[in-house]
């Protein structure tokens, strides 16, 4: 879902050896809230900065200030990669936190090298929870060979957001484009040469999930064994993609990683391009900084609409000796007081179906209705690939659609070369 971290794999690719047979093999829920006395004191790493950062900490805060058996240490480890590859080195060092925030398409390789605790046992015992109040299409990015390691957190789904107020300018529909054609003649309406552009996204996976589903195409064959992405259906999103920016249309903001996704937002915060495509979980920070009225929308459908979800999941790491306290305190913070507050706080969606039910929730998508874009999507969700190597294998994928996009290789060939390298990762 963000853009690369070869410079980590490395180090990541050593620790998932280490890893390889020691992980627990669903072990009994060990005692280990407090005594009564003294809390039992627990490790949180978390990979969130700026206001839904601090979001967190005040969540923490209250957990903490709730009850005295558990006090959580949060502490905030870099964006998705860098804790991906902090944790994973914490593990084979045996320093790892007790609970963690995963991001989704990574659930499956650390579940396959032993690194989660099986959630079943908790989920299930005295101290359980309702799974099904889950919203169902949260949970794909939860299993892994039939066991669940993850709770759904801070949960997203890519959406197009929208400067209303330049799109009524120039005479356009001030709900946005419906399609991919409307978008690419939207963008080029709204586009001023090497000034301004219609349209800006990071280049990212994710996004190009999206697109490659709205197409009928798919990442991985159904076993998980065999990329797709030479197909035409997921050929095509990348000859959009460069028809826009040789057109002047789209704008591919410069840099890697969350930096490409930085300037794509400060782009759209002043003013130089009108439409961005951005993860729900932006929606509160942009609406605060915006100076004109902020839209949000469906990702503009081809064949159909589709997305990915997103975001992270919060998961409780094999080798922690405090598990019946980290359990506590993911329960705590997935439960429906909390979820509703971090989505109108930040813009992720509930996570429970009785959040998004509730009242409350109701009264404010009422009154911010571009909080509940999102949601409504949702019916036409689906998990992001799930496949051990997928995390390195997404990495590759994207270098070739720079390649592609940059003109230093065809479409076809960028994407035929990534499936040549990305079988053999596969195939460990």
């Amino acid at each position: 879902m963000r853009k690369g971290f070869i410079a980590m794999l490395a180090p990541v690719l050593v620790a998932s050896s280490l890893l390889s047979g020691c992980g627990s093999k669903s072990a009994p829920p060990a005692a280990s809230t407090g005594d009564g006395n003294e809390p039992v004191t627990i490790d949180f790493w978390y990979s969130l900065s700026g206001k839904n950062g601090e979001v967190i900490k005040k969540m923490v805060d209250e957990f903490n200030q709730s009850q005295k058996e558990v006090k959580v240490n949060a502490t905030f480890q870099g964006d998705y990669y860098t804790n991906h590859a902090k944790v994973m080195s914490a593990i084979a060092a045996g320093n790892q936190p007790d609970v963690t925030m995963i991001e989704v398409a990574s659930v499956a390789s650390f579940a396959n090298n032993g690194a989660l605790e099986d959630l079943t046992p908790y989920i299930t015992g005295k101290d359980g929870i309702d799974k099904n109040d889950f919203i169902p299409g949260l949970l794909g990015n939860s299993t892994w060979n039939n066991k669940f390691y993850a709770l759904p957190f801070n949960r997203s789904t890519p959406i197009l957001y929208i400067n209303k107020d330049k799109l009524k300018a120039a005479g356009l529909d001030e709900n946005g484009p419906k399609t991919w054609d409307e978008l690419e003649s939207f963008a080029k309406k709204l586009s001023k040469k090497d000034t301004e552009w219609g349209f800006s996204t990071p280049v990212d996976i994710w996004f190009y999930e999206a697109l490659v589903a709205e197409n009928g195409g798919e990442i991985l064959s159904e076993d998980g064994k065999q990329a797709l992405v030479n197909s035409p259906q997921a050929v095509e999103p990348i000859k959009f993609w460069k028809k826009m920016i040789d057109e002047g249309a789209m704008k591919m903001p410069p840099g890697a990683k969350y930096d490409a996704w930085e300037v794509a937002e400060n782009d759209f915060i002043n003013g130089k391009v009108a439409m961005i495509f951005d993860s729900t979980g932006s929606l509160n920070s942009l609406m605060d900084k915006a100076k004109f009225r902020v839209g949000t929308a469906f990702l503009p459908k081809k064949e159909t609409y589709g997305v990915p979800t997103g975001g992270a999941n919060l998961v409780m790491l094999a080798k922690s000796k405090k598990k019946d306290a980290a359990w506590k305190f993911m329960k705590w913070m997935t439960d429906k007081k909390q979820t509703i507050f971090w989505s109108q706080q930040t813009g992720y969606m509930p996570v429970r179906t009785s959040a998004v039910n509730s009242e409350e929730m109701l009264k404010f998508f009422a009154e911010k209705p571009q909080f509940k874009v999102a949601v409504d999507q949702l019916q036409y969700a689906q998990p992001r690939p799930a496949a051990p190597g997928y995390k390195e294998l997404q990495e590759v994928i994207m270098n070739e659609i720079q390649r592609a996009v940059l003109g230093e290789a065809t479409p076809e060939d960028a994407m035929k070369t990534a499936v040549e390298k990305a079988n053999q990762l596969l195939k460990k």
